[in-house]
C-alpha cells in the first residue's frame, strides 16, 4: 500500500487517538488521504483533537492540510461492547476498514508490593485485553476487504523491563507475543500485523519526575512516520517488529 493518493478511500481506526502518538498517527493518515476514526475516554480530549487535526492550513504532522474525513467516538476499550460499537460506526460512516492502529495505553509506576489490584487490571485490560477486543472486531472487516494492516504500538519496555513498572512491562511483553502470534494466524488473509516498540517518546505519559520536554526524546510524529512507512512497504515482505530509539539519548 503506497502513501499519498493511494490512501484515499482507505479507512483506519486509531485507538487512543486524541493525543500523543495516536493524535499524530491519525493526523498523518488523514494527511495522506485516509478516513479515520479515533477513540478515547475523554470527550474533551476528542473535541480538542478534532480541532487540532482539522485546523487550517496544516495538520499536527506539519505535512499540510488533512485530506481524509474524521470520526471521533468516546470509548473505553476495556469494554468489548463499546469496542464493537466503534467498528460498527466506522463501517456505517466510511464503508469498511483497512487499517487498525492499536495505540491506547496506560502506565502505572509503583512497586509490585504497593500496586493495587485495580491499577493492575486497568493496565493489563487497556494495554493487552483492549487490543484483543479491537483485533477480534477488526479481523472480519479486514477479511471482507481482502487484507489490510493491524499495527500495535508497543514499547521497548516489553523487552527491557524496569523496576516500578511491572504491570506496564508485562502488558507490553504480552502485546509483543500477541502480535507475533496474530501475525502468523492472519498472514494468509493478506492481513499484515506489525508492532512498533518506541523507547522514550516526548509525551505526558512518562513516569513521575520524568522530563516530557527533553529534546533528545522521540516525538509522536516520529512514531507516526513509522506507521506511514509500514503502510507503504512492498507486499512481498513484512517488517513484523520495529524498534525505535532516540538517536542520542541522555547519557
Amino acid at each position: 500500500m503506497a502513501v499519498g493518493p493511494q490512501l484515499a478511500g482507505r479507512v483506519a481506526v486509531v485507538t487512543g487517538g486524541s493525543r500523543g502518538i495516536g493524535l499524530a498517527t491519525a493526523s498523518a493518515l488523514m494527511t495522506h488521504g485516509a478516513d479515520v476514526t479515533i477513540c478515547g475516554r475523554s470527550e474533551e480530549s476528542l473535541r480538542a483533537a478534532r480541532l487540532q487535526i482539522e485546523r487550517v492550513p496544516g495538520s499536527t504532522s506539519g505535512e499540510g492540510p488533512v485530506a481524509g474525513r474524521l470520526e471521533t467516538l468516546k470509548t473505553d476499550i476495556r469494554d468489548a461492547a463499546q469496542v464493537q460499537r466503534v467498528f460498527d460506526a466506522t463501517v456505517e460512516r466510511f464503508g469498511g476498514l483497512d487499517i487498525l492502529v492499536n495505540n491506547a495505553g496506560v502506565g502505572g509506576f509503583s512497586e509490585v508490593a504497593a500496586q493495587s489490584p485495580d491499577e493492575w487490571r486497568q493496565i493489563i485490560d487497556t494495554n493487552l485485553t483492549g487490543v484483543f477486543y479491537c483485533c477480534q472486531a477488526a479481523i472480519p472487516l479486514l477479511r471482507r476487504r481482502r487484507g489490510g494492516w493491524i499495527i500495535n504500538i508497543s514499547s521497548l519496555a516489553g523487552r527491557h523491563p524496569f523496576a516500578r513498572a511491572a504491570a506496564y512491562c508485562a502488558s507490553k511483553a504480552g502485546l509483543n507475543a500477541f502480535s507475533e502470534a496474530l501475525m502468523q494466524e492472519v498472514r494468509y488473509d493478506d492481513i499484515r500485523v506489525s508492532s512498533i516498540m518506541p523507547g522514550s517518546v516526548d509525551t505526558k505519559f512518562g513516569a513521575p519526575g520524568s522530563d516530557p520536554s527533553a529534546v533528545w526524546k522521540l516525538s509522536p510524529a516520529d512514531v507516526a512516520q513509522v506507521v506511514i512507512d509500514l503502510l507503504s512497504h512492498p507486499g512481498r515482505s513484512l517488517p513484523s517488529c520495529v524498534e525505535m530509539r532516540p538517536t542520542k539519548p541522555r547519557k
